[in-house]
Formats: structure tokens, sequence, C-alpha cells
């Protein structure tokens, strides 16, 4: 599903209109964009947990040419979904 689709989905739901529904949606993603950016996790009940996880340096290989090369630490966003998210695409499956 693309955030045109999510948008539209929203909005036929709620009855605002696209254009205030794409602005809701966007600021959603911008908040939980700049609380990881932060350091701080972000919490949403019955969905999952978004999280900043922090990669170690390694030495990989460039598979064209077989060179070893150093991949320095990096961070990186996570997300753990719940327990609820999990049983809700399970319970379809049965």
């Amino acid at each position: 599903m693309t955030k045109a689709e999510i948008v539209s989905s929203i909005s036929e739901a709620i009855g605002l209109t696209k254009v205030d529904t794409e602005a809701v949606v966007n600021g959603f993603i911008y908040s939980i964009g700049n609380s990881l950016k932060n350091g701080k996790g972000v919490e949403i009940r019955g969905f999952g947990t978004f999280r900043v996880r922090e990669k170690e340096a390694r030495v990989a290989r460039n598979p064209r040419t077989g060179e070893k090369v150093m991949v320095p630490k990096k961070l990186v966003p996570s997300f753990k979904p719940s327990r609820e998210l999990k049983q809700l695409i399970n319970s379809g499956s049965e």
C-alpha cells in the first residue's frame, strides 16, 4: 500500500478531504522521523514500537573485486510489531 492509498483510505473512512488527510499523514511521518532522529523511540499501543539501533562497524567484501572494505558503525531505524498486530495478521491465515 502506498502513501497515496493510505491517504485515500483514511480520507474515505473519516470524511476529511484528501489534502487535509495528507497533511495529517505527513505530520505523523515527520513526527516519527524527528523523534527517531533525536534518539527517542515511538510506541503506538496496539501497533508497535519504532526505535533506533546502532550497527557496529564491520569488515565487508566488495563483491566485484573481492577486496575487503571497512563499513563504519551507523544508526538504523527498526520496528517491532505489537502482539496485537501479530495476532491480527495471523488470524486471517488460519
